[in-house]
């Protein structure tokens, strides 16, 4: 796999949770944070993503906003 993105993080999907359209994906790091990604439901047959199976969180954006505590 190569790809133009920087930010590829390998995890384990611990819960797929299917909607109407589309589904929320919970990838777990081997550091224990989880990402989260809303990807349509074809994507997630396509992928055959399920609880269990490695996966890659690929993070490509123009803009990353930061923000603060006062």
């Amino acid at each position: 796999m190569k790809l133009s993105a920087r930010n590829v993080l390998k995890g384990k999907v611990v819960k797929v949770v299917k909607g109407a359209v589309n589904s929320e994906v919970i990838i777990e790091m081997p550091s224990g944070e989880k990402l989260v990604s809303i990807i349509t439901n074809t994507s997630v047959t396509a992928l055959k993503l399920k609880k269990g199976k490695d996966a890659y969180a690929v993070i490509k954006a123009s803009n990353i906003m930061v923000a603060v505590d006062e």
